[in-house]
Parts: C-alpha cells; sequence; structure tokens
C-alpha cells in the first residue's frame, strides 16, 4: 500500500506535520505556542472569574462575553496535545508524530464546532449591542435571563447540526496514498486533500457551512453595525475588533484551502496558525482594555494582591 499506515480497524493513520521551512527554529516555535496557550488560558479564565465574582457584571453583555472565553478555552484546547506533542517531537528528534483516524476526527469535530460556535457568539453579542444602542428602553425585556440562555442553547445546537456530518462525510473517503497533513492539527479542508477518490460532496459541504454559518453571520453582523453606526461607535469598538480578529484568518483559511491550492505551503500554514492561535490570545485583551468594568475589577484585584 505504498507505506501508508493502518490501525487493526483498516481506519488511516495520519502523519502530522509541524512548519515546514522552520525546522532550525524548532525550539523558538515550541516557546512561542507554549506562551500563546498559557496567555489564553490564563486571560480567558481571568475573563471568567471576574464576571463570575462581580456581580454589576451579571448582564447579557457579560453573559455572552463568558460564553466566548468558554468557546476560546476549548478552542485553545482542542489543538494543544497535537500541537505540543508535535513540536516535541521535533526537538527530541524522534519519527514524524502520527494521530490515529479516530482521534484526527474527533479533533476536527472540536476544532470545528468551536469555530463554528464562535461565529454564533459574536453574532449574538452584536444583536445585544444593537439592542443596547439602538433600543435601550426594549433591552430589559428583550434579554432577558432566559431569553440569553435560549440564544446559547440556540448557537450550541446550530454549531453542532452543522459540524455533526464532517466525520460521516470524510469516513467515506478511500485513502490509498501517504496521509501527511499540512499542520500539527486535523482541520476538514487538509483532510479532503489526502483521499484518492472523489471529495465533490465534501467540498460542496465545505463551502455550504462557510456560507451559510461565517458569510451569513457577518452579513448580519455588519447588517447590525450599519444601525449601531448612526448612534455611537465607541462603545461598540472591542466587539468590532474581535470580529475582524475573527473572520479575515477564517475566509483566508476557507479561501486558500479551497481555491488555493497551488500557493507555498507555508501560506496555508501561516493562516491556518493565526485562525486558531490569535482570536484567543487577543479576544481577551481586546475587552479587558474596552471594558470600563473589567478593568475596575481587575484593579481592584491587582492593588489586593499587592498589599
Amino acid at each position: 500500500m505504498g507505506g501508508i499506515l493502518y490501525n487493526s480497524s483498516g481506519l488511516p493513520i495520519f502523519t502530522l506535520t509541524g512548519l515546514p521551512g522552520l525546522e532550525n527554529s524548532q525550539h523558538w516555535m515550541f516557546l512561542l505556542f507554549r506562551t500563546l496557550y498559557i496567555v489564553s488560558v490564563g486571560t480567558n479564565g481571568l475573563i471568567l472569574f471576574i464576571v463570575k465574582e462581580e456581580q454589576s457584571l451579571h448582564q447579557p453583555m457579560y453573559y455572552f462575553l463568558s460564553l466566548l472565553s468558554v468557546n476560546d478555552l476549548g478552542a485553545s484546547f482542542s489543538t494543544l496535545p497535537t500541537m505540543l506533542g508535535t513540536f516535541c517531537f521535533h526537538l527530541r528528534k524522534i519519527v514524524m508524530p502520527s494521530i490515529t483516524f479516530d482521534s484526527c476526527m474527533a479533533q476536527m469535530v472540536f476544532i470545528h464546532f468551536f469555530s463554528l460556535m464562535e461565529s454564533g457568539v459574536l453574532l449574538v453579542m452584536s444583536f445585544d449591542r444593537y439592542v443596547d444602542i439602538c433600543k435601550p428602553l426594549c433591552y430589559t425585556t428583550m434579554l432577558t435571563d432566559s431569553h440569553v440562555v435560549c440564544m446559547g442553547l440556540l448557537v450550541i445546537t446550530h454549531s453542532s447540526c452543522m459540524d455533526f456530518p464532517l466525520p460521516f462525510l470524510v469516513k467515506r473517503l478511500p485513502f490509498c496514498k501517504a496521509n501527511v497533513l499540512s499542520h500539527a492539527y486535523c482541520l476538514h479542508s487538509d483532510l479532503i486533500h489526502l483521499p484518492c477518490g472523489d471529495i465533490t460532496i465534501n467540498n460542496i459541504f465545505g463551502l455550504f457551512t462557510v456560507m451559510s454559518t461565517f458569510d451569513l453571520d457577518a452579513a448580519l453582523i455588519l447588517f447590525s453595525y450599519v444601525f449601531i453606526l448612526r448612534s455611537t461607535l465607541n462603545t461598540c469598538v472591542s466587539h468590532l475588533c474581535v470580529v475582524l480578529i475573527f473572520y479575515v484568518p477564517m475566509v483566508g483559511v476557507s479561501m486558500t484551502g479551497h481555491y488555493g491550492r497551488h500557493a507555498p505551503q507555508f501560506v496555508h500554514t501561516v493562516l491556518s496558525l493565526i485562525y486558531l492561535f490569535v482570536p484567543p490570545v487577543l479576544n481577551p485583551v481586546i475587552y479587558s482594555i474596552k471594558t470600563k468594568e473589567i478593568r475596575r475589577r481587575l484593579g481592584r484585584m491587582l492593588v489586593r494582591t499587592k498589599f
């Protein structure tokens, strides 16, 4: 079978790769990504703690912010085992690390689920800002605790439904060549380039997911900001920055995955790294800087620690 690895169930085993062309910088890359994980987990955990402890933050806006932090933690933990494990293998100059089909499918499901979730959370956050700024008198009646819970459950349900078919669509494909992934983690757009069979259905479903979820959510968010910008901009700068940080790399990864097959490998690698690692790191930083209530609570915590 040309050196292809299979497990006892006849399913392929995938080989993980680090950063092609940067083999001599593995020590620095390992330190960089370990630092990014620490910053992401620490800052998002701090946001959750502050929102939980500060009674004045028990409002819809901060409930959605907490959901965003939980989602960012999930996205970080989804890639952490294979990402750091791959760099450890390279540092010790051991044979290229691999991942079983089932583990790869599980990681792919989690990565795409949290990506879909983030898009949905950003949409409901923009709706929260729209109601708060454009219809302030209706805010307390439109965004009650029960409505917030329903919106959160709707986002989770929608993300699950869009994510559910992915492993089944990949499992039906025939793998008959060296199954070397382009990254240290499993992405649907990467996996569908490995089979030797027809991937038309996978391509169509991938484009449908992008258009019906990411593109639609982005359009609705933009539409809401058309109204918001007529009232004020300052209170929404943080959310607008988070939206751009998420959607710009995501669209880049999607477009290069489907239409940039002849682009240099480092383009795919860099875009996917930005897409997965930049939002979890910058989201809590942006909201900590731009949200007065969180800055105030954080300041009190720092003063208390100092004395």
